[in-house]
């Protein structure tokens, strides 16, 4: 091969170089319209509640540890506290008897608090014994698909929605143990809402 043709043969390689990747780009982008979901097909047109605050709380139904069945939707008018939760996870455990305290002392002003126990990543045994052994007397409800921890986006255990009277989260806590006091003030804000 002389040097000249060295220089021809790699510029025509070049040249099948570009044009194959104008093809792969091309392709590329042609199976990316193809392929796209719209959102109205995802969510019927409807953008998906956010769990943020000031944000309706997405609504869910779930059984009852011990039977039944509750849904958020049915709590309107109430103040009401979400609090996610497992049995395995040490912050749950240690915040778990300030939020009994606190529901004992506000229930009969209108604190509702929903424990929805993570049964998808724990199990309903272990949150049986749990319950006993704090001696919770809230509804404690059965994530056992894991449903509402992806409709809340669950980034972490123990995570807390403070839902007021009309619906919306008002305040998100992440994380814990929450302190009595922390509780009793973002419970004693909702109850202070008009109804």
């Amino acid at each position: 091969m002389q040097p000249g043709q060295l220089s021809e043969t790699w510029q025509m390689d070049r040249s099948r170089w570009y044009l194959l990747l104008i093809i792969v780009f091309l392709l590329g982008g042609a199976w990316t319209l193809l392929s796209r979901v719209s959102t109205a097909e995802t969510t019927n047109g409807a953008p998906p509640p956010s769990p943020r605050e000031g944000f309706s709380a997405p609504d869910f139904t779930l059984e009852l540890l011990g039977g039944g069945e509750m849904s958020l939707s049915e709590l309107r008018g109430q103040a009401v506290m979400i609090n996610l939760w497992a049995s395995w996870c040490p912050p749950c455990r240690a915040e778990m008897p300030a939020i009994e305290r606190v529901y004992q002392d506000l229930k009969d002003e209108g604190l509702v608090v929903l424990a929805v126990n993570t049964t998808f990543q724990d199990s309903e045994a272990a949150a049986v014994e749990f319950v006993a052994e704090f001696g919770l007397t809230f509804p404690v409800l059965l994530d056992r698909t894991g449903a509402v921890s992806n409709r809340y986006q669950l980034r972490g255990l123990p995570s807390t929605y403070f839902v007021d009277r009309e619906g919306v989260i008002r305040a998100v806590v992440v994380g814990g143990p929450m302190s009595e006091g922390l509780i009793r003030s973002k419970v004693q804000e909702l109850l202070q809402e008009a109804p």
